[in-house]
């Protein structure tokens, strides 16, 4: 065709001059299209067009799938589920669901197809979210060829977004997390608003999170999630719904870090990765507390030399009705009046220590065993106060960095002025001043544990003072909630979110393994002993109902080595008079670490509760005691729970997931006391299918694997079944 087209048109250039073309009209055959035809072509294109874009969008709305897949391991996947904005982990054999991730971030946006940009590699997935975040996933190596793990980064792009992920509360019971005023277990019937996930003075903050903390949860279909500890988060908790972690919407553009792992089941998912939450080496507390019960003596007192004569006549009495040795508690300010009593302010300067002498006999307590306590507050109002501003030690507690004409701490200053007008000039001149605060209803400032040296000046006249009266062991009170927010101050980089209480608890490990605290986070290895949070004298969550749940959090998070509230309750302020809640209560605690009394029982009862309460101290010393002994073995060398739930021996079993008033002593004994006012029977579910537990009471022997029906509980029984097989 090239070729002849080619010579034709050579032909015409020699031969244009020999003949010349006469000019012709041509004709193309061709007419011009009339009005109808234009406006029918017009719409065959627009039918056309049309047509075009609903195949467009059928194709992307409807002929796409609901779901695709964005990474897959080994046993399992994670899917995009457009119609419900989530990511779903599933299995991919049964493809049964393990946990839904709802993407709480972009609540408006419709995303059709999710496509992964890391698509050279199959163990990450890649993905921008409408220019406002980047999220990426990557599929990584479990602890255990059984585990695989997901880890989900999402990192925001400008300011002021707001990061959120809720996990599905549906067919999932949820554990772990943090305690709370009214534990309940699983996570599932709790109700929390959004608010920062540290721990807060529930006194202040009755609504927050309290004293036992960590971002660990843990499902009952065999999955954990685990946040980065570093990465400050809300958590908020919508009962049987979902829980929801959110990063904060600030400047510092926060991401949102965790870990999404999952197991063979429940069980197998906390030995593998909740067990490990701290990789440092696990230390036991000293273990002699355990069998000695604790009298909290809270007597008001306006003297020492009163105080101390209390102490001997309660210590007395408590010989004469034979309660056995015991552990006496003094709270904070029968400590300070002991330490007043020997003008040993705590703390106080190092030089001044030196030249105390004693001005009262000590022989008085120094029989008795007890414990004092201790926080890192001080009154503003206190000569210990005021002689550290003499001495130039502002920095040993928590300041503002601000001048002296700075608002809104005109008042204060104006106060110490006041107060020392020696030191006028030099707190003119100082650049920082310390951070009031309320502390038991009196202004006071609190020890800023980020100063090298005020942390050994507090350490030592700690120890000085427990040395100088003798006290067996020491409780450090106050190490909760975050002064700088507290007071709606941006808090120093040192200090953010449960950093001071991280480092007090470090702070109260260097005396020893006979320390007691009483909130902490990422100090499950630590040789302490934990307050657990006060309680209602009634039958609430709040109250006794609350005591199990709180022990299996405590416990499952791996402090397994705590101090129950006191039998009745320590919040009403006053002695408990209710005869069956007293014993309801002291039969649960028997079987718990230590056995903690506020109301003595010659106060609460008549005579026959007493005896009752001498023969469960007995119990808990012979029985319990050897127990916890035993299993601390177990935690020492893998980070297994003392204290467990019935899903421990039965994993695969729902009626497990939802039991709060049964707990597992180890593999061998359960514990199912009565927790309903007025109840003289209850149903007692006894896990592992192929075992049998024999009644103590009773000698009967039952299958595990089976709920009994209405069984009889007289008041003064508590069913107690051992594994018999």
């Amino acid at each position: 065709m090239k070729l002849c087209f080619t010579d034709s048109f050579q032909f015409l250039l020699r031969n244009r001059n020999q003949s010349p073309i006469p000019e012709v009209t041509w004709d193309s055959g061709l007419k011009e299209m009339n009005e109808t035809w234009k406006g029918a072509i017009a719409c065959l294109g627009v039918a056309v067009f049309f047509v075009m874009t609903i195949g467009i969008i059928y194709w992307q709305v409807v002929d796409q799938p609901n779901k695709n897949w964005i990474l897959r391991g080994s046993t399992s996947g994670l899917i995009w589920e457009r119609k419900s904005q989530s990511l779903v982990l599933q299995t991919l054999s049964e493809e049964k669901t393990l946990v839904e991730i709802n993407v709480g971030n972009f609540p408006d946006m419709e995303q059709p197809f999710v496509k992964n940009l890391c698509w050279l590699n199959k163990t990450e997935f890649c993905y921008t979210w409408d220019a406002t975040a980047d999220l990426e996933i990557s599929l990584e190596p479990g602890p255990s060829a059984g585990t695989e793990c997901y880890r989900i980064n999402w990192t925001p792009l400008h300011c002021k977004v707001t990061l959120k992920d809720c996990f599905s509360m549906t067919n999932v019971s949820w554990y772990g997390g943090a305690s709370i005023r009214a534990q309940r277990w699983p996570l599932n019937n709790v109700n929390t608003k959004s608010q920062p996930f540290v721990i807060s003075n529930l006194t202040k903050n009755p609504t927050g999170y309290g004293s036992v903390l960590e971002k660990y949860f843990l499902g009952s279909t065999g999955v954990t999630v685990t946040v980065a500890p570093d990465v400050p988060i809300s958590l908020s908790v919508e009962s049987n719904r979902h829980f929801c972690l959110e990063s904060p919407s600030s400047i510092s553009m926060f991401p949102l870090q965790y870990m999404v792992c999952i197991s063979q089941n429940i069980t197998s998912a906390h030995q593998e990765v909740g067990s490990q939450l701290s990789e440092q080496e696990r230390r036991l507390p000293n273990t002699d507390i355990l069998g000695l019960p604790i009298w909290r003596h809270y007597k008001a007192a306006d003297s020492a030399a009163k105080m101390e004569r209390g102490l001997r006549s309660f210590f007395n009495r408590l010989k004469r009705h034979h309660l056995g040795e015991g552990l006496i508690a003094l709270n904070e300010h029968s400590t300070m009046l002991l330490s007043n009593a020997d003008h040993m302010h705590l703390p106080m300067a190092s030089r001044k220590m030196h030249a105390l002498r004693h001005t009262r006999d000590p022989s008085l307590i120094k029989s008795l065993k007890f414990s004092i306590t201790l926080s890192p507050y001080t009154s503003i109002n206190s000569q210990l106060f005021l002689m550290s501003l003499q001495e130039g030690k502002e920095n040993y507690w928590l300041s503002l960095q601000s001048k002296f004409d700075s608002h809104p701490v005109q008042a204060y200053i104006a106060f110490l002025i006041q107060s020392l007008k020696s030191r006028e000039s030099e707190l003119r001149r100082s650049q920082q001043t310390p951070l009031l605060t309320k502390w038991k209803g009196q202004f006071s400032v609190r020890l800023n544990v980020t100063n090298d040296a005020a942390r050994n000046w507090y350490m030592d006249r700690v120890s000085l003072l427990w040395q100088r009266l003798g006290a067996q062991y020491v409780t450090f009170e106050g190490a909760e909630g975050n002064t700088f927010a507290e007071q709606t101050v941006q808090p120093p980089k040192e200090l953010e979110g449960d950093k001071y209480i991280g480092i007090f608890a470090l702070m109260a490990a260097t005396l020893g393994n006979s320390t007691i605290i009483s909130a902490v986070t990422r100090s499950n290895h630590l040789p302490l002993f934990i307050q657990m949070t006060p309680l209602q004298s009634d039958w609430s969550y709040a109250g006794l109902k609350g005591i199990i749940p709180s022990v299996l959090h405590y416990s499952l998070l791996g402090y397994n080595f705590f101090i129950p509230d006191a039998v009745g309750g320590t919040l009403a302020n006053e002695f408990l008079t209710e005869e069956e809640l007293y014993i309801r209560w002291l039969q649960i605690v028997t079987f718990l670490p230590v056995m903690s009394f506020s109301t003595p029982p010659w106060v609460c009862c008549d005579k026959w509760v007493l005896n009752l309460t001498r023969q469960y101290i007995q119990r808990h010393q012979d029985f319990v005691v050897p127990l916890i002994v035993k299993f601390s073995k177990e935690w020492l060398s893998w980070g297994y729970p003392i204290f467990r739930p019935l899903w421990w021996l039965s994993p695969n079993d729902p009626v497990t997931f939802t039991i709060d008033d049964e707990f597992l002593i180890g593999d061998e004994v359960l514990i199912a006391p009565i927790t309903e006012q007025g109840q003289v029977q209850r149903d007692i579910y006894l896990p592992g299918e192929g075992l049998t537990w024999m009644d103590t009471n009773t000698a009967q022997v039952f299958d595990g694997g089976t709920l009994i029906r209405n069984y009889s509980v007289s008041l003064v029984e508590v069913p107690v079944f051992v594994k018999a097989s």
